[in-house]
């Protein structure tokens, strides 16, 4: 079985998000275990595992995700991984392709053609996380080490989007991520979105944002797509328009992410590069 390592929300190698992918025969699920076994020994923020269905299933391919340790309900950036995993593996029909999730329903994807032999982008449908004013928890100031302007809650999704004064503000967080993982058991969220609007209308992307996860074995996500289902949501009413927004995650390792607001669904696009492909021996 081969197994990959995909630089997601990036076109260049060792920026935006790590994701293993593993794509497995059309069997029975390997043991829970096993699978989580395998995502703590890459131990990148997620490995998705896809294994073809049958016709007349209603999908494509069954997506399941990883943390090293946990089983997520959904990730953005190790879904684009398995999609570019797809293509360059032949596997893609040239029409969208269908996955079922466990626990975020049918996500459609589909790649563009590039030029000049490169890959084109990828899109994903994905359900949006519509935001919901909250009040500022107990010790989230603290963790964070600044103020926020607000916090919303994002439903479903589960996370905590806190808004700071600006991008310099994003940028140069030092979470307390104790404190944020003790927070997040707390409150029952998977994690903290910090998120601003860009500095300057020249900088090629509408707002900032970090991700942090610490509880869930994610101390600082490079470039979160699931975050953006929130993000998309929020910053289409802020800033008054549903598509042709971008979002930069300033992590150590940044990516930028379109999105674009379908009433009840986000499309995600971004590109994707292999780093590394291996024969799995396990």
């Amino acid at each position: 079985m081969r197994i990959r390592i995909v630089d997601a929300f990036t076109s260049r190698p060792f920026t935006g998000n790590p994701a293993g992918v593993c794509l497995l025969p059309a069997a029975p699920w390997p043991d829970d275990a096993w699978l989580g076994q395998l995502a703590a020994e890459l131990n990148h923020p997620e490995t998705a595992f896809a294994r073809p269905l049958p016709g007349g299933a209603g999908a494509d391919w069954e997506i399941r995700w990883f943390t090293p340790l946990v089983e997520a309900n959904l990730c953005g950036h190790a879904t684009l991984a398995t999609v570019h995993t797809l293509r360059r593996e032949g596997l893609l029909t040239g029409g969208p392709v269908r996955f079922l999730s466990r626990s975020s329903g049918l996500l459609t994807a589909w790649a563009e053609d590039g030029e000049g032999g490169d890959d084109g982008e990828i899109t994903l449908d994905f359900p949006a996380a519509p935001v919901t004013g909250a009040a500022v928890p107990v010790g989230l100031a603290d963790a964070l080490g600044i103020p926020p302007e607000a916090v919303f809650r994002t439903g479903a999704l589960g996370d905590l989007l806190a808004v700071l004064p600006d991008e310099a503000a994003v940028r140069a967080l030092r979470p307390d991520l104790a404190a944020i993982a003790d927070l997040s058991l707390r409150e029952e969220s998977r994690g903290v979105i910090v998120t601003a609007a860009a500095d300057t209308a020249e900088s090629g992307y509408d707002f900032v944002s970090r991700f942090f996860a610490p509880a869930r074995g994610i101390p600082e996500d490079p470039v979160t797509g699931s975050a953006h289902t929130a993000l998309a949501p929020y910053w289409a009413a802020r800033l008054g328009r549903t598509d042709a927004l971008t979002g930069l995650q300033a992590s150590g390792r940044p990516g930028l992410v379109k999105v674009a607001l379908h009433g009840d669904r986000v499309h995600l696009t971004g590109r994707a590069v292999t780093v590394l492909e291996a024969t799995l021996r396990v």
